[in-house]
């Protein structure tokens, strides 16, 4: 008589789809919604303290590191730990196609903040963006798949260690290494997708690594040790790589431009790569209709709508209080009274 072993990674039961979202969709979520909040703060914050310190010393975009002195930069990242913390757990309870998306009340959280403290401007088509992105959010949210049942951190190895997970990381880093060696030395102070590209493909890596490791803590507080398996700590490993790289090109491209260009265009790289990470390596849409496989795309594109329109006009709102330059202007007013340009490309004789 067969004796049936435990089940294979794909073949770890799902929760029902049908009876609505689960205990732990419902942790994940709502810690996801706190870390948004803390994040989106943490932005204004951190700007505000890269500001102060690029006025008595190296700018962050010039390659200095002077804003490690600064107190308030120094706030602005204990509110983004605070944030990614929640975050982290929210991935131990969540799918990333859940969790990854609320990123967008960040947007939000950050757009009208910087518009009350750092005096940049926030018209009613950028609301209507945070509104679209919002909208969107919730589809996704509303159609999300439920978590995996994993009782292992060997079993996240082996959904990491699958073919085409390993070609999509080894296309994300030769990616990495390319941004990095050839296009931000030229073009890092010129266009904003350089160093957000570094941060998001990066991210979508730290993001697997994070769901790891928050499932083998998860498991480990449960009674179930994962710190005896190696492979909780290749995953810590990856995760403090890939933090370090993420906030150094995060904080260059704070400096370098506007609040509301830098993050609905993270958040819309990163999101669409984490999403795409996850769908590969965590098979989200499996056991899934393609009725809300679709929902989920619907949603996702709204997002996508918003970002471009919060982006796109505030392009126009530039090039109309300064229309005898070109549409992308460079951040040439540093000391915080005037209203700041928003640019996808600095000007080059500046």
């Amino acid at each position: 008589m067969a004796v049936s072993g435990p089940a294979s990674s794909s073949e770890r039961p799902w929760s029902d789809p049908r009876k609505g979202m689960s205990s732990d969709n419902i942790k994940g979520l709502v810690l996801a919604l706190s870390s948004s909040f803390f994040i989106g703060a943490s932005f204004i914050v951190k700007k505000k303290g890269l500001k102060i310190a690029g006025a008595s010393g190296v700018r962050a975009g010039a390659g200095g590191y002077s804003y490690l002195y600064e107190p308030l930069w120094w706030v602005g990242m204990i509110t983004m730990v605070v944030g990614e913390i929640a975050n982290f757990a929210a991935y131990a309870f969540a799918p990333a196609i859940l969790v990854t998306p609320l990123g967008a009340l960040s947007i939000i959280i950050s757009a009208a903040l910087a518009h009350i403290i750092l005096r940049e401007r926030l018209n009613i088509f950028g609301i209507l963006g945070c509104v679209l992105c919002v909208v969107g959010s919730t589809t996704i949210v509303l159609h999300a798949p439920q978590e995996r049942e994993i009782v292992s951190v060997k079993e996240v190895w082996d959904l990491a260690t699958e073919p085409a997970f390993l070609l999509y990381a080894a296309l994300m880093i030769a990616t990495t290494l390319i941004l990095i060696i050839h296009f931000v030395p030229r073009y890092g102070q010129t266009y904003v997708m350089v160093y957000i590209g570094v941060c998001s493909i990066v991210g979508s890596l730290s993001v697997m690594s994070v769901k790891a490791l928050g499932i083998a803590l998860k498991l480990t507080f449960s009674g179930l040790n994962q710190l005896t398996y190696p492979q909780t700590w290749a995953f810590t490993m990856i995760v403090i790589t890939c933090v370090i790289i993420q906030m150094n090109y995060l904080n260059k491209a704070l400096d370098t431009f506007n609040t509301a260009v830098v993050s609905p265009t993270y958040y819309v790289m990163f999101t669409t790569l984490t999403i795409l990470a996850s769908i590969i390596m965590f098979k989200d849409w499996d056991r899934q209709g393609a009725i809300q496989i679709f929902t989920q795309m619907c949603g996702f594109v709204t997002i996508l709508a918003g970002t471009f329109l919060l982006h796109r006009t505030k392009d126009m709102v530039e090039a109309s209080t300064a229309p005898s330059f070109s549409m992308r202007l460079s951040k040439h007013i540093e000391d915080g009274c005037e209203l700041e340009a928003i640019p996808l490309q600095r000007h080059a004789s500046l």
